[in-house]
């Protein structure tokens, strides 16, 4: 199998290492130098190419499948939709229509597509419900990722929280304020994993996947948690409401604010994903054994 990896960052880069340690074929595609020599520390070929610009994916390899794993970098919807939705459409565009045409796409999307929930569950059979302008053009990027042009079969991949090396936020959630609400979280190189398996077991064609551990936290109770792990005081809260009467929020960090949602990973599972990080608690105890180290 020879896997495409356009947009090759963060979760990307776990994914190369995966899939070349389970001896497939990669190849990963970022726009800086910078990127490629991360891609090549990684241990797989990389190239450097804008992946939303056709000419420059005409030079890319032919592949057996290709995944678009690209980050707007928390940029506004317009950027959003220029790499989601326009990216999309442009490499799908140009890889359906090689002779050699690759069997399999997957797009990573992001757990943001439910909207509010109040807080009750949502799975693969809940409505789409997004509530901000960023998140509208994350269905829309959906609709393109799982309706591919030809003979090539698509799967979503829905992202939860996603942390990991680097990318843990301890100090945020041991020293506060946290916010209420809760946190549907997946370690990097569980996402990586699951990709993975999706992959090499053939499985979710046409289908949308959320990629989420096993348990949803209520951000107070895992903000306390850190804190008793870390041997240090439990940090200050706020309430929802608190929180929104801060000055100079935008409409759209609202409704971020507003929206609540356990998503459960039941499919995830079903398909046979085993994962190395099952909660935050495991999830997170390398982090933890590093900040006692450092106050030693």
């Amino acid at each position: 199998m020879t896997v495409l990896i356009l947009g090759c960052g963060y979760v990307g880069l776990e994914l190369g290492r995966q899939l070349t340690e389970a001896g497939k074929r990669v190849v990963g595609v970022r726009r800086s130098h910078s990127g490629i020599e991360a891609i090549e520390d990684a241990g797989f070929r990389g190239i450097q190419a804008d992946i939303t610009d056709a000419d420059a994916l005409s030079t890319l390899p032919d592949a057996d499948t290709v995944v678009f794993a690209a980050s707007s970098g928390g940029r506004d919807a317009e950027t959003a939709r220029e790499i989601y939705v326009e990216g999309q459409q442009v490499a799908l565009a140009e890889f359906a229509d090689r002779e050699d045409a690759p069997d399999r796409y997957l797009y990573t999307s992001s757990t943001g597509v439910y909207g509010d929930h109040d807080g009750d569950w949502v799975d693969e059979e809940t409505p789409l419900e997004p509530t901000t302008d960023k998140t509208e053009v994350l269905v829309e990027a959906e609709d393109v990722a799982l309706d591919p042009p030809g003979e090539i079969d698509g799967t979503v991949a829905r992202l939860a929280g996603i942390y990991g090396p680097d990318r843990y936020r301890l100090e945020r959630y041991i020293e506060g304020p946290v916010t209420e609400g809760f946190l549907n979280m997946i370690h990097r190189d569980d996402i990586a994993g699951a990709i993975a398996h999706l992959l090499e077991a053939d499985v979710a064609r046409g289908e949308a996947v959320l990629v989420v551990d096993n348990e949803p936290v209520q951000k107070w109770e895992f903000a306390d948690w850190l804190a008793e792990e870390c041997s240090v005081e439990s940090p200050p809260k706020r309430t929802t409401a608190e929180r929104l009467e801060e000055d100079g929020l935008s409409a759209a960090a609202r409704r971020r604010i507003q929206t609540s949602k356990r998503c459960r990973n039941t499919k995830l599972r079903e398909l046979g994903y085993e994962f190395t990080y099952p909660t935050f608690r495991e999830g997170y105890r390398d982090r933890i054994e590093q900040y006692l180290a450092s106050e030693r």
